[in-house]
């Protein structure tokens, strides 16, 4: 997963028509954060070539997570073309299955939106 450190980094990657980003907003400190890392490149080697995942790490972008209303975390946000299309955001610990359900409901939601 790359890792974004600058609001303009972010505001980049999400720009793609052509493919899906999802925002993975992590800290360091953050037991649930590390609870997915042993799984999630697997989870991104399933979607190869369907999303774009980007790691950010929300004490480094505090103004932009404050923007994004990012409260708990991890918290996982789509978007298509600049435009959020689904989030998946609790303060509960996020299961494998429940990332993988998120993950196919963003690419559903994407499918139903036209393009550009």
């Amino acid at each position: 997963m790359n890792k974004l450190s600058t609001d303009a980094a972010f505001r980049e990657a999400v720009q793609s028509e052509d493919i899906i980003t999802v925002a993975v907003f992590k800290t360091t400190w953050c037991p649930d954060c590390h609870f997915i890392e042993p799984f999630m490149p697997e989870v991104e080697q399933n979607y190869n070539g369907k999303i774009n995942f980007y790691e950010i790490d929300r004490d480094e972008l505090p103004d932009l997570c404050s923007e994004l209303n990012i409260l708990g975390i991890p918290s996982f946000v789509a978007f298509r073309g600049g435009q959020e299309l689904i989030r998946f955001v609790s303060k509960l610990r996020k299961s494998r299955e429940e990332i993988e359900q998120f993950l196919e409901r963003a690419v559903q939601v994407a499918e139903t939106l036209p393009r550009g």
